[in-house]
């Protein structure tokens, strides 16, 4: 959970967090090796993950990586946070923040 660079305990059960008439979901991103076999996996984990080629994202992944972009607005958010940050190469995740 160390990686995890944020409070989950202000989400609720939906993944959702804010007053009451304006729940919202909290996207992540996180940084991943730029091959197939590791876009698969996160996918495979979290199927609301969007790759990004050639982004570096406020994380700052690098020329040899990929930004991920997920949202806590799934069932069992929680541990598919969990399952992501198991993964070796997954080194962070951090609030995203759309611009």
């Amino acid at each position: 959970m160390a990686k995890i660079r944020f409070d989950l305990a202000g989400l609720d059960e939906r993944g959702l967090y804010g007053p009451p008439d304006g729940r919202r979901a909290l996207s992540y991103e996180f940084c991943i090796p730029a091959r197939q076999q590791a876009v698969d996996e996160v996918r495979a984990i979290d199927p609301t993950i969007q790759i990004s080629q050639g982004s570096r994202g406020r994380i700052g992944c690098t020329s040899d990586q990929y930004l991920s972009i997920g949202s806590t607005h799934q069932p069992d958010f929680r541990a598919v946070l969990q399952r992501l940050a198991a993964l070796d190469y997954v080194t962070r995740i951090d609030p995203s923040y759309a611009e």
